[in-house]
């Protein structure tokens, strides 16, 4: 199977006008193709991704803000639609499920368990509202799940099928830093279609422009006016002022050598003291993919079960083997988390674990920073050159 990273070939100069009352024509030519809607939605005090029937269900006129260790939402001055940055959920819960059952057994006749085949039939999902760094955190999936010798066939049924709407960030956070990552916050790769919002001297609307056949072929139904200079020298303004924004930045020149150089510094015990090993960082992470496997039956005996289900590289029994668990203390899981992370995942695949999408500091209880870790860990080395320097 082939995921589609890129442009396919099709002329990208070509932007288009959407305008924001047509928003709803949009939606609708992808649920005449049969796609369910999954967009950005305002629930239980945060905004989070979750099936949608109309646009009237997007956030409009909400924004997010976001510190290390603080979320909360409040309204804008204007009626955006996509006027926050990123919620608590990422797409991952969609092509990676929190639970699924691998295969199912029954007791027969012959009193021998006979498999039934899982025939759940899976819904065609476009993703409305990606951004550029989650753009990034699936196509590190990508690589995870169906770039390696071994293929994960629930990932790959699902997300062979997705259609992808992006949106250019028009705003940082206050923990973005996909720009140290250079993931961000222009989409350039694996959407169908890629919209700008612009609310400016009275008007509402989007540039529009498609990345797919699939996403010219929705666009071509729904606008047929081209963006003119002007407006898509609005679109580009607006991205450049979010690049100059970033909330957060992490250097990572020669990151990996650095993290692998410092497995003993004494930064790993100042953070081990204040980290809960909660696993919260890594649930919200849009690509991390620790699992465990769960056998069930029920009190008959006539059934069995398997599901898999997340885990996280925090929790004490991930790391179990015969004898006990290898990583016991606070100090070594979160050395094993942001290590892998930031390092040994470009040995394993090629690409940075992080996307730069700030979720892991937002959501820590304790505010603990992913950037400061790395920038403290930099400077205990400076400080100590400078210290043999003197001696």
């Amino acid at each position: 199977m082939k995921i589609q990273t890129g442009y396919n070939g099709l002329e990208t100069s070509n932007s288009f006008i959407l305008e924001k009352n047509d928003f709803q024509k949009m939606l609708d030519a992808l649920k005449e193709r049969n796609y369910t809607l999954v967009a950005p939605t305002l629930r239980d005090g945060a905004i989070i991704y979750d099936e949608i029937d109309s646009a009237e269900e997007l956030p409009e006129g909400w924004t997010d803000v976001q510190e290390a260790g603080s979320y909360r939402i409040e309204p804008r001055k204007d009626k955006a639609l996509f006027g926050y940055v990123v919620g608590p959920h990422s797409w991952k819960k969609f092509l990676h499920p929190p639970n699924v059952r691998l295969w199912r057994a029954e007791r027969n006749e012959e009193n021998s368990f006979e498999i039934k085949n899982e025939n759940e039939e899976l819904p065609k999902y476009a993703f409305i509202g990606v951004r550029s760094c989650e753009l990034h955190a699936i196509a590190t999936q990508d690589k995870v799940f169906i770039g390696g010798q071994y293929t994960d066939s629930v990932y790959q049924t699902r997300r062979e099928q997705i259609f992808t709407i992006a949106v250019n960030c028009g705003q940082a956070g206050g923990t973005c830093f996909c720009v140290s990552m250079e993931t961000g916050p222009k989409a350039t790769f694996g959407y169908d279609i890629v919209l700008t919002e612009i609310i400016e001297d009275g008007r509402h609307y989007f540039v529009a422009q498609a990345g797919t056949e699939k996403g010219e072929n929705v666009l071509d139904q729904i606008t047929n006016r081209k963006a003119n200079d002007e407006e898509t020298q609005t679109a580009e303004k607006i991205v450049a002022e979010t690049a100059k924004n970033m909330g957060r930045k992490m250097d990572t020149e020669d990151i990996k050598e650095l993290l692998y150089r410092n497995l003993e510094n004494p930064r790993w015990d100042d953070v081990a003291e204040r980290c809960l090993t909660c696993a919260n960082c890594t649930m919200v992470c849009p690509t991390c993919f620790c699992t465990t496997f769960e056998d069930t039956t029920d009190l008959s005996g006539e059934n069995a079960e398997r599901w898999r289900r997340w885990d996280s590289c925090f929790t004490l029994d991930f790391s179990y083997i015969h004898g006990g668990s290898v990583r016991t203390s606070a100090k070594s899981r979160y050395r094993q988390w942001m290590t892998h992370k930031l390092a040994s995942w470009i040995d394993q695949f090629e690409t940075s674990g992080c996307v730069g999408c700030g979720r892991c500091l937002t959501w820590c209880p304790v505010g603990i920073d992913i950037t400061e870790e790395v920038q403290a860990i930099r400077e205990s080395e400076t400080d100590n050159i400078e210290e043999g320097g003197k001696k």
